[in-house]
């Protein structure tokens, strides 16, 4: 009877798929990822058409439907896409004698291509499936409150991640302060008002983040509130579920403790990888996820208990990261701040238009949201998205967690044409029939 080798790698997976997945002709005539042109700057490739045409073509085609709702996940580029489904059918292959034996070594280099991009060390990060359980076990696990203390977050917050600041503040018989941003900020705008909470609460002793609102895309300056509540012995958790790869930053630069981070989104592997950031020396103050153990708060990895999940996908991270890599994230960041000043800076002149997010260049994103003017019920943003949908054919998602009420998020991707846009701003004017 043959031996099968005891060591597969991610090397080895096409070698090992017999009469499985093989790469289409289209994906073998490509190279791995877009090459940008040397010596061209992120602002002027941004307006490269037909650089981005080629990103394009590394992408399947949503068909039916002008698609503007891409912050929900990321769609894998093809090549990212025919690792994952080498490695899905390599693990179904192979099964327990490749996990028990062999799996640990590849998901280690997965965590080392995240941390060198994140530029911190792989001892500081754990990959979860998403930024929500990340951010849930910072939040649940934090264990600090005290009745005298008070937690502070935001309208613009994941709603789910308000509700569990509220639930560790009430278990705990803490204040929870909800702050309210306007509908559109600017980096001072947002900085002071985190400054007039800080005042207005001087027991405050753990603060929620959101770098990039999910919401409708506004950037909040989180290295400068950061050093703001550190000076005051306040603690930071960031969710930047939405930012990486959307904006292009490590983590030295928001100088945060602790954050929770999605790889399906703007980093483009496939759906269930994200990634908990611990910086060294701050584990004392999250517990270990109930049944684990960590006497000595060394290990970051006490933190989740994921239990078994999809190994193809933690297989295609470092697939994702080199296609992401490749593009550059400037380039990436930039050439979606474009996209979205395209239908924006139209907007921005419709009088039946309420444009949401960011007030200067420094806080928005591609991710902005709208609202006809003087219609911010559930309902009324309800009937909106359906009828982008149903009448012009544009696929839209409503929000409803701002404190100023509901809008409809427009996310475009590296692959949105200048065209869709177009179809989008044709239709906003006429929304006002």
């Amino acid at each position: 009877m043959k031996k099968t080798s005891a060591t597969f790698s991610r090397r080895q997976m096409l070698g090992l798929l017999g009469a499985g997945v093989a790469a289409s002709p289209r994906l073998l005539a490509q190279t791995s990822s877009p090459m940008p042109p040397a010596n061209t700057d992120a602002s002027r490739l941004a307006r490269d058409e037909a650089f981005w045409k080629e990103v394009g073509s590394y992408y399947d085609r949503t068909e039916g439907i002008i698609n503007l709702e891409h912050g929900y996940w990321g769609k894998m580029a093809r090549p990212v896409q025919e690792q994952y489904l080498a490695a899905t059918q390599m693990v179904n292959k192979q099964l327990s004698y490749y996990a028990r034996r062999d799996y640990g070594r590849d998901a280690a280099e997965s965590v080392r291509r995240v941390a060198r991009a994140l530029d911190v060390e792989p001892e500081e990060i754990v990959l979860t499936r998403n930024a929500t359980e990340s951010i849930h076990n910072l939040i649940r696990q934090y264990q600090r409150i005290t009745a005298d203390d008070a937690l502070l977050y935001a309208d613009i917050d994941y709603p789910s991640f308000q509700q569990t600041m509220q639930w560790l503040a009430d278990s705990a018989g803490a204040t929870g302060v909800m702050l309210k941003l306007p509908p559109r900020a600017s980096q001072q705008n947002i900085l002071d008002l985190y400054r007039s909470a800080f005042d207005e609460h001087p027991n405050l002793k753990l603060i929620l983040l959101t770098h990039v609102s999910n919401q409708h895309g506004l950037v909040v300056p989180v290295a400068a509130i950061t050093q703001e509540a550190r000076r005051r012995g306040i603690d930071v958790i960031c969710d930047s579920a939405q930012s990486w790869g959307l904006l292009d930053f490590t983590l030295p630069e928001l100088g945060v403790d602790w954050a929770g981070f999605n790889l399906h989104k703007w980093i483009g592997s496939p759906v269930g990888v994200g990634a908990l950031y611990m910086r060294r020396g701050t584990l004392e103050k999250i517990s270990p996820y109930p049944g684990e153990r960590d006497p000595d708060n060394t290990r970051a990895a006490t933190r989740v208990h994921t239990a078994t999940s999809n190994f193809a996908a933690i297989l295609a991270v470092p697939a994702a990261l080199d296609f992401h890599e490749a593009l550059g994230g400037a380039n990436k960041e930039a050439r979606l701040r474009y996209l979205r000043g395209l239908w924006t800076q139209e907007a921005d002149t419709m009088p039946h238009i309420e444009v949401l997010g960011g007030a200067d260049e420094d806080s928005w994103t591609g991710m902005a949201s709208f609202r006809l003017r003087d219609q911010s019920s559930a309902a009324e943003v309800n009937a909106l998205q359906k009828r982008l949908e149903q009448e012009f054919g544009i696929f839209t998602v409503a929000r409803y967690e701002l404190g100023s009420g509901a809008c409809i998020r427009v996310t475009p991707q590296v692959f949105t044409t200048p065209d869709e846009l177009a179809q989008l701003v044709s239709a906003l004017k006429r929304l006002q029939a």
